[in-house]
């Protein structure tokens, strides 16, 4: 786990390449052990090392072949570098480490781009050829690690982090699309950034540039791998008997597990006491002794408190386990850091819960294994109950519309069982009407389009139908994450859009974000590429049914975990935002954070939208509000610090 930076100048601009040392300490947390620094006249690479296999200094990057002909700057692991050397090995190649890095690095000397088919494992890396003055670039199948880059008057830029490229940017303009999209979903959307002209390079996708006089694309990134859905009936592993279907999945965690254990440094995982994190600590106690595992409890917020079922798995598995209490003033004292952090406006709330985690968790092992993925893969959300309930209607739903004018007489909040009930009851009536595509994405937003369209100014709002017709313009970005839903499609399509859009996109972004500011590797098992094509061939029917989601994983463990965690409702990472927001932190956002005064100077949203959505989150009923101001706060601070 690394940070990475690159400038290839244009003539005009090299001077630039003076920025690149001081642009990487924006990196430093990611890679606190080593950093490295290489410049030429028309490329300068820059790198900062957390170490974890081969620790020694002979491993430190950029890393070049004995010919000083190829240069790589490399974030990630490489699972299966061991196979991969020994392979190398009988072609030839001569290793002066125990790296992966350097196996990464051979295997692109001999294979070139087709080495990407041969990977396992999560990584963004860039290889440099000084004799053809080529810049290959890549990054993983899933999206596991970050890769950013920008094509401008100045030259080619790329990090694992927007904030690296600033030196190196001619202007730094919000892209509008991009503050769209990010209103209702509360994170932007790869290809997009925040900033105009930088772009996320797409999970499964490399590139390649020309550097020298005037950089230039050589080819658009383009992808070597896609996720792909069994749901056409087409795949050998939808007709195996289900019993023989759980029985290869298991072999494949297990086997994705193992591989994650290679470290030389100290390991655990986190264990919130949900199916997924708790599956993923028993594989791993099985393989390791004194297994450790972490979680963290809410002293304040009953309501948000888990960590008594973390304990009882911990005590059934026997696992080394920390819990790490917290009271609500240990939360509101971590916010800040966690807003300065980010590298773009991201207001998924639950990442201030893994920034925490991670920051204790670090102080115990450098290596944490967690149950990431899981949800998307086998139907763990609430709105995919949802969805197959709308698929498969029960009678009491007749009778819902003549419900829905009582609902509003009551609250609508996360912050007690009755109200969160209200408000899912609400957006499930909302839902249930709409077209599957319109559907899916009005439950993956917590803002629609003209609630969205009220938050910005009437210029910007004018501006919106002309991005549309731009190549990453809103209405195509849109359809591109739903094009995989069709009418009256299986359900694995929803599960395969989620994959796509809210995985690599919010629930991947934050957790390498979070875990990366406290200089922890985070590994994800259940995003073995092998394990994920083999789920996403299951029958949906494997996975979800009328009183079931992830069935078969479930079913696959039962005997082997404490029935407590299975027949409990679904519980997402959440962070009590609402007290702080009318409590200790109401003063700052209307004096600071959302000052109206200052909103209409910015002239990037409308005075009259944040006021609207102040006064309904200060009200009885705040529903989806909290949300929408901690998306703001999260743009001003970003916004105010670029």
């Amino acid at each position: 786990m690394c940070g990475i930076l690159g400038f290839a100048p244009s003539l005009d601009h090299r001077t630039l390449l003076n920025e690149l040392e001081a642009s990487s300490e924006r990196l430093a947390l990611r890679g606190p052990d080593a950093k490295g620094l290489w410049l030429s006249d028309d490329l300068g690479l820059a790198h900062r090392r957390l170490s974890i296999i081969d620790t020694s200094t002979s491993a430190n990057q950029p890393m070049w072949d004995i010919h000083s002909r190829y240069g790589l700057v490399f974030n990630g692991e490489i699972y299966n570098y061991k196979e991969l050397r020994a392979g190398l090995t009988l072609r030839g190649c001569v290793f002066q480490t125990a790296s992966d890095t350097e196996v990464l690095l051979q295997l692109y000397m001999l294979d070139g781009e087709q080495m990407l088919d041969q990977l396992n494992g999560f990584f963004a890396f860039a290889i440099y050829d000084r004799e053809s003055k080529e810049l290959f670039l890549a990054r993983d199948r899933m999206g596991i690690k970050p890769l950013v880059y920008s094509m401008n008057e100045f030259g080619f830029s790329f990090s694992s982090e927007v904030k690296a490229l600033i030196s190196f940017l001619p202007k730094k303009e919000v892209s509008q699309t991009a503050l769209f999209s990010y209103l209702q979903l509360t994170y932007v959307p790869a290809p997009l950034t925040m900033i105009q002209g930088v772009f996320k390079l797409e999970p499964g996708h490399c590139m390649r540039v020309q550097c020298g006089k005037n950089p230039k694309f050589l080819n658009e990134p383009t992808a070597y791998y896609q996720l792909e859905s069994g749901n056409k009936g087409i795949s050998s592993v939808n007709t195996k008997d289900y019993l023989t279907a759980m029985s290869e999945m298991k072999a494949l965690l297990r086997s994705s597990v193992q591989k994650r254990l290679v470290a030389d440094v100290p390991l655990g995982a986190f264990l919130s006491g949900g199916v997924d994190s708790s599956i993923i600590a028993l594989l791993a106690s099985q393989d390791q002794k004194d297994f450790q595992t972490f979680s963290i409890g809410y002293a304040d917020e009953v309501l948000f408190d888990e960590s008594a079922y973390a304990r009882e798995v911990a005590d059934s598995i026997g696992t080394e386990h920390t819990v790490f209490d917290l009271k609500n003033e240990d939360l509101f004292e971590h916010y800040q850091a966690v807003l300065d952090y980010m590298d773009e406006p991201f207001a998924d709330s639950s990442a201030l819960a893994v920034y925490i985690l991670s920051q204790k968790t670090r102080k115990h092992i450098s290596v944490a294994l967690s149950g990431d993925g899981a949800d998307e893969l086998f139907s763990g959300y609430n709105k995919h109950a949802a969805e197959f309930r709308i698929d498969h209607p029960p009678l009491i739903d007749g009778a819902l519309p003549l419900v829905k004018p009582l609902l509003n007489l009551f609250p609508k909040s996360r912050q007690s069982k009755l109200g969160n009930l209200n408000r899912k009851a609400e957006r499930y009536l909302r839902g249930k009407n709409l077209s599957r595509r319109d559907r899916y994405w009005s439950w993956a937003s917590i803002l629609d389009e003209e609630d969205a369209n009220y938050l910005l100014r009437e210029k910007q709002s004018g501006q919106l139908q002309r991005l549309s017709d731009e190549a990453y313009g809103y209405k195509k970005l849109r359809k591109r994450y739903l094009n995989t839903l069709s009418k009256g499609g299986d359900f694995n399509e929803v599960l395969l859009c989620d994959q796509r859009l809210v995985l690599s996109n919010d629930m991947l972004k934050k957790v390498d974000s979070m875990s990366m500011a406290n200089s922890l590797e985070v590994r994800t098992p259940f995003l073995d590429h092998e394990l994920v094509e083999y789920v996403n061939d299951l029958p949906s029917s494997f996975k979800i049914n009328g009183t079931t989601r992830k069935k078969i994983l479930k079913d696959s463990y039962r005997k082997e975990l404490p029935a407590s965690i299975f027949d409990r409702p679904k519980h997402g990472f959440e962070v009590p935002l609402l007290p702080w927001f009318t409590g200790p932190l109401r003063a700052k956002i209307e004096n600071e954070f959302l000052n109206l005064d200052e909103i209409e100077a910015d002239g990037i949203f409308n005075r009259g939208g944040v006021s609207h959505l102040l006064n309904q989150l200060f009200s009885k009923s705040p529903n989806e509000a909290t949300g929408s101001i901690w998306a703001l706060i999260a743009f001003q601070n970003w916004w105010k610090k670029l």
